[in-house]
């Protein structure tokens, strides 16, 4: 997938744990570590509102875009 989710590097920044940012966004703490772990295939804007609000951050802070040729293995 060409969209890289960097919510676990924008959390460490501010240090703010999964059940914090659960408890403030007001997600699921299994859907926010789905978010964290890029295993989703979609993401809701309110959703991603409410992530950028809590953390004080752009969506391209959580959202990065390579080409799928630049793409490593693991990524």
């Amino acid at each position: 997938m060409a969209i890289i989710l960097r919510l676990d590097r924008v959390m460490a920044d501010r240090k703010m744990s999964l059940n914090e940012l659960s408890e403030k966004v007001g997600v699921a703490n299994v859907n926010l570590s789905k978010i964290k772990t890029g295993k989703v295939s979609a993401i809701r804007f309110s959703t991603l509102n409410s992530i950028c609000r809590v953390l004080h951050c752009q969506p391209g802070d959580i959202l990065e875009y390579k080409d799928d040729e630049d793409l490593t293995p693991e990524e």
